[in-house]
């Protein structure tokens, strides 16, 4: 009887295969196949919608809670932005066969450091659909083999998109199996202990689930378990550009990682902006929270220390009053997740110290926080987003799925040679890179 782990090991074994078949292939093949793929989804549409639609009325019955609910439900102008970020990704640069350096050792003895593919994927979300597009065209363009393993929720969803994406890919020079979809819970446990098949596991999702990933694998994991992003509105703020800020941030999509959880507000303009603030997020369904400084100003919640490190993922808000620029980049850099965090001012100065001593993946002034997005970025898309301090950081796209190589081309040369009383001397001159 074939086990799941043998059933699985296969699946990685052929993802691995047709990875190393993927990865020589030149950007035209590899453009090509993207051009096909957002083809083949775009004919698919239908069919994609009806899953997704079977996905969101069983998940409703189940009692889904909204955030979730909302990144699982696929409309037609979400599966039409998708598709157009798979042709965005065609249209980047080749990430792979990159030089990076060019250097001369010694007559005859070249060093060159060259951009390579990863290897295998493996990706882990909770619903997110849209998310098997990112992923499957960013490893294609960077030359990966992905394995896919979508929250159950997602499963009919997952299904047609993966379907469509082996279609498109069948018609061209890439093996449909470089994209792999698993559908079991008990498949996401088995995955993680692939550390021999695997290179980089991307979990996306709730900040426990992440957590639960980060936990139980030895391979490394690119993401983030926390979305707690701020927004401070400080004393030499332009109000006609903080409202809409703030509304935007919080309410353009909030189930979205990098809307913001807490708003900051300089006491100094509290009594001016607060309200002007409330009315307009009460108009959006916001519901606010709000500190004892707050509450003397507008008629809110009462926030407890709680708050100041949840993430809602849904229309409530934290807010608070702080006397100083200093007291709100100490806040933020005693809650904050490390994601994105905005400073709304007309201060240089104060612009440029919340910017260099606020640790965050994102630090932005005068912008709202949902900027913080790899489409938005030019990345065409992105495999998720990451809040650690070593690179890379912040929304990850094709550069952060490629590592790179060292290839020495030499004469004959040998280190004894440089070494001892006679040694030769290194060059170390570098040559131009093409």
């Amino acid at each position: 009887m074939t086990t799941l782990t043998e059933s699985l090991a296969e699946i990685a074994q052929r993802t691995r295969q047709a990875a190393q078949g993927l990865a020589p292939q030149t950007a035209a093949a590899k453009n090509a196949a993207l051009e096909a793929m957002a083809q083949a989804l775009e004919a698919a549409a239908p069919d994609i919608l009806a899953a997704n639609q079977r996905d969101c009325a069983l998940a409703q019955e189940q009692g889904i809670p909204s955030a979730l609910f909302a990144r699982l439900k696929l409309s037609q102008t979400k599966l039409e932005a998708a598709i157009a970020g798979v042709r965005s990704v065609a249209a980047l640069p080749d990430p792979v066969g990159t030089v990076q350096l060019h250097r001369q050792l010694d007559q005859g003895l070249v060093l060159k450091r060259i951009s390579a593919p990863l290897g295998v994927l493996g990706v882990i979300f909770e619903a997110r659909p849209d998310a098997v597009m990112q992923i499957a065209s960013l490893a294609i363009k960077s030359g990966n083999g992905v394995i896919l393993k979508g929250g159950q929720e997602a499963t009919h969803s997952c299904r047609a998109l993966v379907s469509a994406i082996h279609q498109g890919l069948g018609a061209t020079e890439i093996s449909p199996e470089v994209v792999a979809l698993l559908t079991s819970r008990e498949e996401t446990r088995a995955l993680l202990g692939m550390d021999q098949a695997v290179n980089l596991i991307i979990p996306r999702g709730s900040n426990s689930f992440v957590r639960f990933i980060q936990e139980n694998t030895r391979i490394p994991v690119l993401g983030h378990a926390d979305g707690i992003c701020h927004l401070y509105v400080d004393a030499a703020a332009d109000l006609e550009k903080a409202i809409p800020i703030t509304v935007d941030s919080k309410t353009q999509y909030p189930a979205a990682c990098n809307a913001i959880e807490t708003l900051l507000v300089h006491a100094a303009i509290a009594a001016q902006v607060l309200p002007q603030i409330h009315e307009a997020l009460q108009k959006a369904g916001v519901v606010l929270k709000g500190d004892a400084a707050t509450q003397a100003i507008i008629p809110v919640e009462s926030a407890t220390e709680e708050d100041w490190s949840t993430e809602y993922s849904d229309l409530i808000l934290a807010v608070r009053v702080v006397d100083s620029l200093e007291a709100a980049i100490a806040h933020i850099n005693t809650y904050g997740s490390g994601h994105t965090d905005a400073i709304v001012t007309e201060d240089r100065a104060a612009a440029t110290q919340f910017m260099n001593q606020v640790d965050a993946a994102g630090v932005f002034h005068n912008c709202s926080t949902r900027f913080a997005d790899g489409f938005r970025y030019g990345f065409g898309a992105e495999v998720g987003i990451s809040t650690q301090r070593l690179p890379p950081r912040g929304p990850v796209g094709l550069e952060g799925i490629v590592t790179y190589k060292y290839q020495l081309e030499g004469q004959g040369q040998i280190v004894a040679s440089y070494s001892g009383e006679n040694a030769k001397a290194f060059l170390h001159q570098d040559l131009p890179i093409s």
